[in-house]
């Protein structure tokens, strides 16, 4: 582990709270993400569902954008949490494959992907284990 566990453990409650601002209506599964900067920022984002369902945005991609967006460009970890809108977290809620490849663009394989369940139990992934043959220029 690259990060301290109480870093850790801020990050899943960075993306808990953030969690409460997605907008989910279609599928009810709300997600809550919190980049962490190379230099200690942490920037967050919420998933965000559209009626013409290719619109919607998952929340790790609503953080990254936020973050490049403000001129970052250096990022150590991505802590991402989720489940049904109406529940507490069921297990470990996984990036989806287009948010692993924008991740891929601005980070190395070793960026940490931190997932955390009801039970409080934090896991660390690595972009490398989640998208082993990411596309790279």
């Amino acid at each position: 582990m690259k990060l301290s566990q109480e870093k850790y453990t801020e990050l899943v409650a960075a993306a808990r709270a953030a969690r409460g601002g997605s907008y989910s209506p279609f599928s009810r599964f709300a997600v809550g993400a919190a980049l962490l900067t190379e230099d200690g920022r942490i920037y967050t984002g919420a998933n965000v569902e559209n009626s013409s369902y290719s619109a919607t945005v998952c929340a790790e991609r609503v953080a990254i954008h936020y973050a490049v967006a403000s001129g970052e460009r250096a990022f150590s970890a991505i802590a991402v949490v989720g489940g049904a809108a109406d529940e507490e977290l069921p297990d470990e809620c996984l990036p989806c494959a287009v948010c692993l490849q924008v991740m891929a663009e601005f980070c190395c394989g070793d960026f940490e992907i931190v997932t955390a369940d009801s039970g409080g139990e934090i896991r660390v992934h690595t972009l490398e284990e989640l998208l082993p043959r990411r596309f790279r220029l």
